[in-house]
Parts: C-alpha cells; structure tokens; sequence
C-alpha cells in the first residue's frame, strides 16, 4: 500500500510517500516539507533518487500547501498513485486512544479538541479537509495522534490535585504529547540494542521548537512533562513551559488583556524567544550567547529544566537501561546534550566527549563504555509509525477500524 503521510505543523506541511509492501521493511518513494505558509513558502520535493525540487511561491493557508503537495505527489512520472492518507493529529482526548479511520464524526470529534492544541490541531484538519477535496472518496484516510501513546500514563501522574469531580466533569487530565516519536524512538532502541521494547526502561527526552521528556517503563508511558496542553513542562522555542498558573490572571490584569490573550503569549512569544527576545531557534541563540547575555540565560534555562526532569524520571523509574535524546536539538546540538548530562556521573551517566560530538543526526551511543546508564541519539521517525498504523488499522474490517486502542 502507498501512503502519503501528512505532518501539519503551525506554519509547515511535511509529508513522506510511503511503499508499506505487505511482507517487507516499509520504503520511502519520496517526501519534501512547505514552510512558512502564509508568505512566500519555500519548497523541497524530491522523489527518491531523484534531484531535489526547490523553490518559492505564495501559500496563503494550510489548505493551499496541502493542495500543492497532492499536485507535486499526482503529477510527479515515476510516483505511484495514493493508496490512503496518514495523518499525525496532536491532540486526541480521550477518546482517541490508537489510530482512527478519518469520516464525519471523527472531523468533528478532532475540531471539538481544537482549544486543547491551538497550533496544532487546526492545521492537521486543514489537512484532512484538503486532502478529502482533492483526493476524492476512494482514498481512505487515518489519523494518528501523538496522545495515544500517553493513555497508559498511571492515574498519579495523569491527574491533577483539583477536585476530582471538576477534572471528570471537563476530561481534564494531563494528556501528553510528542507519543508518535516516542513510539519510533523506542522502537529504534530496541533494534539497535537488543532490549525487547516490552522489557526498556528509558527516559526520552524528544528536543525541537516543542520539547518534552518521556518516562518509559517496559515499553510504556508512565511519565511525561506535557499535559492538559503541549503547554506544560520543558522551556521551549515559544512556549514557557511550566509556570506557576496564577500568572495567568496576575498578568491578565496587569497587561489589561483578556486570560486567553495571556495564554497566547505563553504559547507563541515566549520560550527560548520571550528570554532571549531575538530568537526562539537554539542555533541562533548557540552563537550568539559569548556575547548576548540573554541569549545565554535562554540556553541555560532550556538544559536546566530539562536536567530537572531527567533526575526527576531516574527517581520514578529507579532502575534505568538508557538515556535516549531525539527532536532536532536532541539530534543536532551536541553542546545542549552535554550541558544537560552534566553533573548525573554520580547516577552512572557520563557522556564520552568524542561520541557526542559525532553523533549529529544520526543514531549513536554517546556515553562511555562501561558506564551503568547509556546514552544514546535516536532520530525519531515519526512518518513511518504513521504510515504502519495507517495499513493496520485500515486493514481491521468493521467499525473497529474506527478507533483502535
């Protein structure tokens, strides 16, 4: 089966061509990403082994680059035909506890979580809605979401010390996210090691422009920093991560803004962004912090609050096989990994200095030999598990196919 998997970010579509042959390892025929939709967008197609196809033009919205995509993938000689679409939703509830074969009523079920996930959700339905247009009827289509994962998180660590009746009247609970590269990573780890993924003990800490920290027990989620919203935990690209929650209204009050107003500034100007106040990418703040003293406190922010939460899961796992870093700081910012390792030798946790420095973008062990706790750099790979649960659930007949936990 060819899937086209769909990863719709705030200002970007990412999307891979998959071949999931039935009795084989799954292959890519082609991908590329759009970003900066809403302005002149820059494009990269490329089918595999093929040039790449870079360039620029005007996309005004989600749909519209959706629409390109489906363009370039139908148009493309040597590019097989769409057999089903695969969605990654971020914010399942839940109700969605595994992938769902995408009709009316899961549209609508994906629309009412839309609060819940306000970047996210809603240009994940954009691309649902495009790729329905103009793929017509005949292609089914699945959404995975990134929650899913996070449903196995144990009652302690899922509620919050509200009253109780409140947080079930308004299915308030901390949700999780980042569940779909958690899956791949852990996956990953268990071919490169040997660790049967039912017996891993980890913690994944999954670093991008959104960042979060995963406690892994035998395979499952038990802990994880984001919550009731990707709001919650680790300091990230523009959001603030944890907070005490009556800045909300102190801020409110003083700005003379509305509490939604305030949520928004937590979610998109503050972060790496709302410290440093020039940028929200590690890169840029990587270079600038010899000189820039607030870029520096941004970058120093970011490692403590995840080294904080990487003591914080050795205490709830208490025996741990592997530290394991993925996302696109985790994967390319040997500096940051460092930082946050830094000081956990007493846990048996020691970075080897030349592993670390190589290991950028690809999969590698970068702690020494001998040492109790490993470390590792896994990319996740989350357009894969999309397009395998895409073929899985497709493949359960009846209205099973609907929800499958």
């Amino acid at each position: 089966m060819i899937v086209l998997v769909l990863n719709c970010g705030s200002s970007s579509v990412k999307f891979q061509l998959i071949d999931c042959a039935s009795g084989h390892r799954a292959s890519r025929i082609g991908g590329g990403k759009i970003e900066r939709i809403g302005e002149r967008a820059t494009l990269t197609f490329q089918a595999e082994g093929q040039p790449a196809h870079r360039g620029g033009e005007p996309i005004a919205d989600h749909e519209a680059a959706v629409r390109r995509v489906i363009e370039w993938v139908t148009g493309s000689s040597g590019v097989p035909r769409v057999e089903a679409v695969g969605h990654r939703v971020v914010h399942g509830g839940e109700r969605f506890t595994g992938p769902a074969v995408v009709d009316d009523e899961v549209v609508a079920a994906i629309e009412a979580l839309e609060p819940l996930a306000p970047l996210h959700n809603a240009p994940a339905l954009a691309g649902i809605r495009a790729s329905r247009a103009h793929l017509g009827p005949g292609v089914p289509m699945v959404a995975v979401f990134d929650t899913a994962f996070h449903a196995t998180l144990p009652e302690r660590a899922a509620r919050y010390a509200i009253p109780y009746e409140m947080s079930l009247r308004h299915r308030i609970r901390r949700y999780g996210f980042h569940g779909i590269a958690y899956r791949s990573v852990l996956a990953r780890f268990g071919e490169v090691t040997g660790t049967p993924p039912t017996e891993a003990r980890i913690v994944a800490l999954h670093l991008g422009n959104g960042a979060s920290v995963a406690a892994i027990e035998r395979g499952r989620s038990i802990d994880t920093s984001m919550g009731f919203t990707p709001l919650e935990g680790l300091v990230m690209g523009t959001r603030s991560g944890d907070l005490d929650p009556a800045l909300v209204s102190f801020l409110a009050a003083q700005e003379e803004m509305s509490a939604a107003e305030v949520v928004t500034w937590l979610n998109e100007h503050s972060g790496l962004r709302g410290v440093s106040g020039v940028s929200g990418d590690m890169r840029d703040l990587l270079e600038r912090e010899g000189e820039d003293a607030r870029a520096r406190l941004a970058v120093d922010m970011f490692c403590y609050r995840a080294r904080k939460y990487l003591g914080a899961y050795l205490a709830v796992l208490g025996r741990l096989d592997a530290v394991v870093f993925s996302g696109g700081i985790g994967e390319r910012a040997p500096v940051v990994r460092a930082r946050i390792c830094a000081g956990l030798e007493w846990f048996g946790l020691a970075l080897d200095h030349e592993r670390n420095e190589r290991a950028v973008g690809e999969v590698g062990r970068i702690s020494g030999d001998g040492t109790r706790v490993s470390v590792w750099v896994i990319p996740a790979d989350e357009e894969l598990v999309i397009a395998e649960d895409a073929v899985a659930c497709l493949a359960v007949p009846g209205p099973r196919a609907r929800s499958m936990a």
